[in-house]
């Protein structure tokens, strides 16, 4: 193999353009006649027995070229990349140019790995929200816990907003069951909002044991069997249950906690919170400061990459859609897209991401960083106490270079964040001019309710 050329075009694009000599394409052509030979038949021969010389003048000296150009092209390529240090990305275009006794020749575009140069990423300001965590939220909080805690139980008297009805249900559309349109001891929650618009509140008032006959129209935009069409469901009304929550007190505490009284829960829950929104405060902050860094390298990004990551954007919504145990075609006519429409609209948030994916990796070039042996072994470690597994076991899938690879974002993003000034976020225009005197003169109200506020959530 030797290259006659390596150009370099706009966008991070190469041309390779390689010889295969004579010697290195005829090992190949002997590899093709042992691969075909089985599949030739020569009179006189059993099959694959026939000398190669014979099947070449039977039918022609280039008979094996094209599968040997297929043996004899991929490692050539691959030859030609190492010696020329370039880092690909994706697949290349390949061109054959000439073919014949005395080798090949052929012309490779790729893309290659870009050239980044960095702005700034170092002093730079961003908004951070103040944490403030207050007695209603903690409450709040506390009231989700009891929700979670909280067992149905069946009352006799008519439905009403906010009950859960147990119903047996069937659709039928001009007098004709349709698919998906039964159901047996269905559990609806009024007011929910869970089934077609209408539905609900004609529920409302029913009895348990009752039947009768609801009728509804589909929206237009719903699914193309149903869309805009009238059906009727009966429905029959088995048991009509509410939710009976818990008494937020000392006993609650000990039955969902490890604390033997609700003002400890309580503290608890405020500590909790306080450290979620501190986390999505500076998951905030870090965000805007490297959005700001992404939109400051220069580079030229070749459209493999973009490519590359659109496919992975699409992959992993195929993924969420499976898991949810909804078939990806059932998804794609439901939203009325396909799978081409689903790249084209993947470009631009992939554009995004490849443009920070070329900062963060600029920074941990120009910053030196590394990650040791000993830090992802930490790291295996705190994950295993996270999920409750064996550190051993998650490695089995958890790949290493996935956490190293993580940990160096981390420290690019560590970079840029320490450095960074943090600043108030702006006031939102909705809140105007004759607000804010209003605010001004309530302000010591507003700290002694603040304090208030305090001593109740502990």
């Amino acid at each position: 193999m030797s290259i006659k050329s390596c150009e370099k075009l706009e966008k991070s694009m190469v041309v390779l353009t390689v010889e295969v000599s004579a010697a290195d394409f005829e090992a190949a052509v002997e590899k093709a006649y042992k691969k075909q030979r089985g599949s030739i038949r020569m009179p006189g021969f059993r099959p694959g027995k026939a000398p190669r010389k014979m099947i070449e003048s039977r039918y022609g000296v280039g008979i094996f070229y094209e599968e040997a150009v297929n043996i004899a092209l991929p490692g050539a390529y691959a030859d030609a990349v190492k010696e020329q240090e370039l880092d690909v990305v994706g697949y290349p275009q390949v061109e054959l140019l000439e073919v014949g006794q005395e080798g090949f020749s052929f012309k490779a575009t790729v893309a290659v790995y870009p050239e980044v140069k960095l702005g700034q990423y170092k002093g730079l300001e961003a908004p951070k929200a103040e944490v403030k965590v207050a007695a209603a939220d903690v409450n709040a909080r506390l009231k989700e816990m009891a929700d979670r805690n909280s067992r149905m139980v069946s009352v006799e008297r008519k439905v009403k907003k906010g009950d859960v009805a147990n119903i047996d249900f069937e659709g039928f559309l001009d007098g004709v069951p349709f698919d998906g349109g039964k159901s047996d001891n269905f559990d609806l929650e009024i007011g929910s909002g869970s089934f077609v618009p209408g539905f609900e509140d004609q529920l409302t008032g029913m009895e348990t044991g009752e039947e009768k006959d609801i009728h509804i129209t589909f929206p237009e935009d719903y699914h193309a069997d149903l869309a805009g069409k009238s059906v009727i469901f009966h429905v029959k009304v088995n048991a009509v249950k509410v939710k009976e929550l818990p008494a937020l007190d000392d006993e609650f505490a000990k039955d969902v906690s490890e604390f033997d009284t609700l003002a400890e829960l309580k503290k608890d829950v405020k500590a909790k919170l306080t450290e979620e929104r501190e986390e999505a405060a500076r998951r905030a902050f870090e965000d805007v400061l490297m959005g700001k860094v992404a939109d400051g390298i220069e580079v030229e990004i070749p459209e493999a990459m973009i490519d590359e990551q659109a496919h992975r954007f699409v992959e992993n919504l195929k993924r969420q859609v499976m898991s949810q145990g909804m078939p990806f075609d059932q998804y794609m006519k439901m939203t009325n897209m396909d799978e081409e429409a689903l790249l084209q609209e993947a470009r631009t948030p992939a554009m995004g991401q490849v443009r920070m994916d070329l900062a963060i990796a600029a920074i941990v070039k120009e910053e030196n960083l590394e990650v040791t042996d000993e830090e992802v072994e930490a790291e295996f470690a705190e994950m295993a106490g996270k999920y409750g597994m064996d550190a051993e076991t998650l490695k089995k899938y958890t790949p290493a270079d996935a956490i190293r690879e993580q940990l160096l974002r981390n420290k690019a993003v560590a970079v840029v964040a320490d450095s960074a000034v943090a600043v108030k976020p702006e006031v939102k225009e909705d809140e105007g001019e004759d607000e804010k005197p209003k605010r001004k003169r309530t302000k010591k109200s507003s700290e002694e309710a603040g304090e208030a506020s305090e001593e109740s959530a502990e």
